[in-house]
Order: structure tokens, then C-alpha cells, then sequence
């Protein structure tokens, strides 16, 4: 049935729709050949998942017939506006920008505002910021005087002297309009000539300017003349604040691009007279298998349509295959207009890259996700680093060496399974012993215990401490379950088993960020504890030949009785509330076999 009606679809420009079973419209699209291009969803099988699941759901198709292309486009882009169906993008406006309105009434008030009413008025906009707009209206106001009242000006009511002037009229900033100390004819010139300055199209006013500064000076009305050069100098101060590329430059509008898996986003500059006048970003939703080309067409149109644009010159990244009547479509390789679209696409990415912050922020878990994919990409692993265990030999001129273990989880500090180790079989200060030592003993304890073993283990030091711990893992049969790499201090080199070039990572990069931090805080961990061994704050004892009694409950026990002496004499209970009653029975076992001094 639908094959059929594809083999009626005329080779014509056109839009064509797509509803499901229930009657509602799925997606719309446009195409310069309504045949050939909804024959494409037929007549191929579609990798992206998207696109096979809409194929699947299409029930009906109707289609409408346009002159041109442009038509296309732009019905096109209503249709998705009204319907806004399931599988088309989702444009959405990036904030509610500030426009300056030009009231439509008599005598005009110009004011900025972030509500659009279409009754006639002008605006001018958006701008970036309620503070531009303000410093712009001040410009305005220093070179014309303007009403500010929202009085109702009509013929009759001056004619009836229903209104009186008001201080704006003693201190210069209004002529009294609503008595009719000023004429329309004057105000009116005074309004088209700030539409010329709002549109950025300063050169006129300010030919208009000089010329009257010259007609007042040969008429000798010299307070006049200078008053129009104060305005002269405000307008030509506001001009080079507001020009950023070549002034020849003129009536151009610049679209960059840029996009990641789910969303494509567009920058928009209107260069008028050399200044940027107007900026706008548009964020589009992903829904389907969508070319970049037809994105940033669309995204075009959406822009130009919205804020009325009627340059003829468009400026973009990269070709289109589309023809926008009477425009020329331009993509700079050098000189002023490459550096508009370098400005664009460096706004552009910062737009991305603020979006995907404020989403990961949202969804932390996805943030992590892609911090563990990219931790398994750049150090070559089969499966992602969720749990990763770094180790640090700690001493100082060979005196109490000890050791940390501390352990990350999605890329965080997991504080309740750090481990402090002594080092029991070791004489002397030698990291390398040392490091094969621990690490025995860490995975040694994790096999006997059926724990899980951790993704990733990383060791503070170079080749010598990497081919230590590597002596350890393949002893208990490991070193084929657990990667494992050495982190350099000096350079930040990273070690591989077996491979003599280290990796260097970019010192941006977030994979070596979490290296640093891991590497960091097993230091930190292992420093504080040397520190505490050498202050005393915990003493060696003989707890530490009792078999099944280690570090960690060693330093429960003395945090919380202080001396073997009182351990000895309280009842096995209030041990075994503390350290549980089979570790509780072997300390007491130990007592009553062994009647050595207690510390």
C-alpha cells in the first residue's frame, strides 16, 4: 500500500508527512524530489535505530507540492512549528533575549522589552544583555530627545490641551510633544533615524548629521551645530565600540555549526555596516538519522524567518545543497569573513559545551559513564574502570615503612575502603620489596575472601614499582585478570607491563586528571599514617603477632581501649561489640596463652 503510494508521489519540490496508525503526524520533511526522497526510506536498510522504528510506524503519507525549493523549506519548517511531530528536531530559542520596541502610535516611544506583541511595532534585537540594551537606549536618548509617558498623543487631545509638559520637558530630554511645542514631521525623522542606528546602518545618520552641522554653522546658529556635534561624537564613540570586523563588511548574515550525538546547535551573527546588530542560538533535539547540511538548513531558515532577516549574503562552515533565492551563499576560507565564522564557532562550541555541563550536572550518572569510557579508551582496557585501587610505599630514611591502598568507584574516592599496611617481611628502605609485598597481601586477602576485584590497579612510581606489583599478580594467578599500569611523578609518565615507551596523556585530559587525583590521595593516605606511627599514635604491640588480628582492627582496638593492659582485664563481650566475637576469641585465646608485657 505504501510502496504504492510512493510510485504516485510527484518529481516535484515538496513537503511530505508521515502519520502513524492513530492518525497523527510523525514527521515531516522536504525535499527537492518528493519521489526520490521518500522512496529512500523504503528502499534501503537503516543502521540508525531511530529511523528504522519511524519507517515502521508510517501508516499513511501525504504530501504538498510547492514552486521551489525555499517553499519547501519554509513550509517545511511551519509544519514542524504547528505539529511538532515525534521524530522531526525540537528547535528551542536558547533564552527570551531583550528587544527595543519602536511603539506603532503617535509621537513613538522607544523602550526595550522581552515580549513581542504584533501590533505594528518595531523591534529591533535580541541583544545579549538587558545592560547593552539599556546603554544603546542611552545613546539614543543623548542624540534625540524622545517622550517617555505612555500618554495618548492624538490631534485631539493636544488641540484640547488635555495634557501638560512634565519635568522630562524642563531638563531638556523631551520638546513637549503633548502640548505641541514639538512637530510630528520633526519627532518622526528624529524615529527614522534611530531605526537607522538600531538596524546598525549609522552611516547615513551620520552624513545627515554632518551635513546639518554645516548648514547651522553657515547660518551662524552656532549653539545648534554644536549640539549636533555632541551628537556626532556619541554616535561615532558608539560605532567603534560596536564594529568588530571590517567595515566594508555589510548587511551579512553568519551561521556556524556544531553537534554531538543527541543534539545540534547554531550560532547566528547579522552583521550590518561592519558591527555585529544581532545574535541568536538555536539548540535542535536529534529524532532521526539527520545530515548536517539539512540541520544547518533548517536551522537557517527557523533563524532568518524569526528575526526577519533580509540579507542577501549568508556565510556558513561548510556547502549546502540548497539555493536560497536571490542569496549567495559563502564559505570563507581567509581573510574578514573567515574570522566572523571563526567568532561564530567559537560561540557555538562554548554554547555545546555549557549545554553538556549543565546536563551532566543534572545526570551525574551519565557524566560518569562517559568518564569511565573514556578512562577504557585511553588506557586500552576490555571493560570500564569502576573500581580502581592505587598503592604508595611511605617512609621516611628508611625508618616504619608503611603503605596505602586507597580505592576510587566511578571515579570518585571510596574513603571507607582505603587500607593502611605495615610492612612485615621487608628490612630496610626499599620501595621495590616493599610495593610486591602489598600488593600480595591486598589481593591475596580479596582471593581468600571472595571480594571483588577491582578494574584497574595503579602504582605510584615508574618501571621498578609497575614490575614489582607485576611479580605479585602473577604469583596468585592475577596478572590476566587485573590491568594494571605505574604513574610517574616527574613527567606524569604512564607505564604499561611489558612496554618500555610510556603513554603521555594531554595534561587536560580527565583520565589523567582521576590518575592524579588517585595517585594524590594514596600519598596523602599514606604520609598521615607514617606521620601517626611516628608520633605514637599507634604504638606497636604485641597485637601485631596475634594470627587474625590486622592493622585496621589493631587500631580499632587501641583507638578505643588505649593499652593491651586494659585489653586483657575487660570482659570478652565488650571486646566482641567492637571488633566481633571471633576476632574477640582469638585476642582472648592469646592472653591466656601468653603472659607477656603488655604495652
Amino acid at each position: 500500500m505504501l510502496q504504492e503510494s510512493v510510485k504516485l508521489l510527484p518529481e516535484l519540490p515538496g513537503v511530505y508527512q508521515y502519520f502513524d496508525a492513530e492518525g497523527t503526524i510523525i514527521y515531516v520533511g522536504k525535499a527537492k524530489n518528493l519521489r526520490r526522497r521518500v522512496s529512500s526510506y523504503f528502499n534501503k536498510r537503516h543502521t540508525d535505530r531511530k529511523t528504522a522504528v519511524l519507517v515502521n510506524k508510517i501508516a499513511e503519507i501525504k504530501h504538498v507540492v510547492v514552486e521551489t525549493e525555499e517553499d519547501a523549506l519554509l513550509l517545511e519548517n511551519n509544519f514542524i512549528k504547528k505539529y511538532q511531530p515525534r521524530y522531526n528536531v525540537l528547535l528551542k530559542d536558547d533564552k527570551t533575549y531583550p528587544w527595543i520596541c519602536v511603539k506603532n502610535e503617535r509621537f513613538p516611544r522607544v523602550f526595550y522589552t522581552r515580549d513581542i506583541i504584533h501590533d505594528g511595532s518595531s523591534y529591533f534585537g535580541p541583544y545579549t544583555s538587558v545592560q547593552m540594551v539599556k546603554t544603546i537606549i542611552d545613546v539614543i536618548r543623548h542624540l534625540y530627545p524622545l517622550r517617555t509617558c505612555n500618554l495618548n498623543l492624538s490631534q485631539t487631545n493636544i488641540d484640547s490641551n488635555k495634557f501638560k509638559v512634565c519635568l522630562e520637558y524642563y531638563i531638556g530630554n523631551c520638546k513637549g510633544p503633548c502640548e505641541g511645542l514639538q512637530a510630528e514631521d520633526e519627532y518622526n525623522e528624529n524615529i527614522r533615524q534611530i531605526k537607522e542606528i538600531l538596524k546598525g546602518n549609522l552611516t547615513a545618520v551620520l552624513n545627515h548629521l554632518k551635513n546639518l552641522m554645516v548648514q547651522y554653522s553657515s547660518e551662524y546658529k552656532f549653539e545648534e551645530a554644536e549640539l549636533v556635534k555632541n551628537r556626532l561624537n556619541i554616535l561615532e564613540n558608539y560605532q567603534s565600540k560596536s564594529t568588530v570586523v571590517n567595515t566594508s563588511i555589510s548587511n551579512v548574515d553568519v551561521f556556524s555549526f556544531d553537534e554531538d550525538e543527541d543534539y545540534a546547535y547554531i550560532n547566528f551573527l547579522k552583521v550590518v555596516g561592519g558591527a555585529i546588530v544581532q545574535t541568536q542560538m538555536i539548540e535542535m533535539k536529534k529524532r532521526t538519522e539527520e545530515k548536517k547540511e539539512d540541520l544547518l538548513a533548517l536551522g537557517i531558515t527557523e533563524i532568518r524567518q524569526s528575526l526577519s532577516s533580509d540579507s542577501n549574503e549568508i556565510i556558513i562552515p561548510f556547502p549546502i545543497e540548497f539555493n536560497f533565492k536571490n542569496i549567495r551563499l559563502t564559505v570563507p576560507r581567509i581573510g574578514e569573513k573567515r574570522k566572523l565564522l571563526d567568532l561564530s564557532e567559537k560561540n557555538v562550541k562554548f554554547y555545546k559545551l555549557d549545554k553538556n555541563r549543565q546536563r551532566s550536572l543534572k545526570s551525574p550518572e551519565t557524566r560518569t559513564l562517559k568518564l569511565m569510557e573514556k578512562m577504557k579508551q585511553d588506557l586500552q582496557l576490555k571493560e570500564m574502570p569502576v573500581h580502581i585501587e592505587c598503592f604508595d610505599n611511605s617512609n621516611i630514611q628508611g625508618d616504619i615503612p608503611v603503605a596505602s591502598c586507597v580505592v576510587f568507584k566511578n571515579g570518585k574516592p571510596s574513603k571507607k575502603d582505603y587500607r593502611h599496611f605495615n610492612i612485615k617481611t621487608v628490612e630496610g628502605p626499599n620501595d621495590f620489596a616493599s610495593m610486591e609485598e602489598i600488593v600480595y597481601r591486598r589481593y591475596k586477602r580479596l582471593l581468600e575472601e571472595d571480594l571483588d576485584l577491582p578494574q584497574l590497579v595503579v602504582i605510584d612510581g615508574g618501571k621498578g614499582q609497575l614490575g614489582s606489583a607485576i611479580n605479585s599478580l602473577e604469583k596468585l594467578g592475577l596478572i590476566d585478570k587485573i590491568p594494571v599500569i605505574g604513574i610517574a611523578k616527574k613527567l606524569e609518565e604512564i607505564f604499561f607491563p611489558g612496554d618500555s615507551v610510556p603513554l603521555y596523556l594531554d595534561k587536560n585530559s580527565e583520565t589523567l586528571k582521576v590518575l592524579q587525583h588517585i595517585r594524590d590521595e594514596a600519598h596523602r593516605f599514606g604520609i598521615t599514617f607514617h606521620r601517626n606511627k611516628r608520633s605514637g599514635k599507634f604504638l606497636e604491640s604485641e597485637l601485631e603477632s596475634i594470627p587474625g588480628i590486622g592493622e585496621k582492627t589493631i587500631e580499632i582496638l587501641l583507638k578505643k581501649f588505649k593499652t593491651v593492659k586494659r585489653l586483657r582485664e575487660i570482659p570478652i563481650e565488650e571486646i566482641a561489640s567492637v571488633i566481633g566475637i571471633s576476632r574477640a576469641g582469638k585476642l582472648k585465646n592469646y592472653f591466656k596463652s601468653n603472659n607477656g608485657d603488655a604495652v
